[in-house]
């Protein structure tokens, strides 16, 4: 029995858990979209979340806020278990769009590239299918309402990419493992006094 989120129907395809608890993405294989929930504005980490949780589901890792070698800041890297990567840049709103001149730089670092909006986004600015692909979400659900062109990476460039992914996905978890107190006490430095 369906137990999805409570105001509104059960998608034909959906595989829902109880999302009145706790966000869940899916990807919907349909292209009625009619019954997505509307929902306020959405904030950028909230749309971050569906979408990490899409790919996440399809067998891919995920990290946020990775840092590629020219410094720009990538909102979601994917990489799937073939070492193919994608980048997710997520907008917020058309301001957050129109205000960024940054994104082009993205597209080379990646083998794929979306943008990731509300449902409510004028998806009419973002750019052209020989650039981008588009993916919308509601805040549980997320829709490919367009596929991004396949673009693949240099050998060496993806072992680069890798590396440093896994090497930064690595502090973090270590970070937050020190931080929940898990880690061996550090060795008590010597008095300055001999004793």
């Amino acid at each position: 029995q369906h137990r999805g989120h409570p105001d509104r129907p059960c998608p034909a395809l959906y595989v829902g858990t109880d999302r009145s608890r706790q966000p869940e993405s899916r990807l919907i294989e349909t292209k009625d979209i009619s019954n997505m929930t509307d929902l306020p504005r959405l904030t950028a980490d909230r749309i971050t979340t569906a979408v990490s949780r899409l790919f996440m589901e399809r067998g891919a890792a995920c990290i946020r806020e990775f840092t590629v070698r020219t410094g720009r800041r990538v909102d979601l890297m994917v990489l799937g278990d073939k070492r193919d990567i994608t980048i997710i840049e997520v907008k917020s709103s058309r301001q957050d769009f129109t205000s960024d001149t940054k994104w082009p730089e993205y597209i080379e670092w990646a083998d794929r590239f979306y943008f990731a909006v509300a449902e409510d986004f004028p998806r009419e600015i973002l750019p052209g299918p020989d650039r981008c692909g588009i993916i919308i979400t509601d805040g549980f659900d997320c829709h490919i309402v367009r596929d991004a062109p396949a673009m693949k990476l240099a050998a060496a460039r993806r072992t680069h990419l890798v590396t440093r992914m896994a090497q930064k996905a690595m502090r973090r978890l270590e970070g937050v493992v020190q931080a929940a107190g898990d880690s061996p006490p550090t060795r008590a430095e010597p008095s300055s006094t001999g004793e």
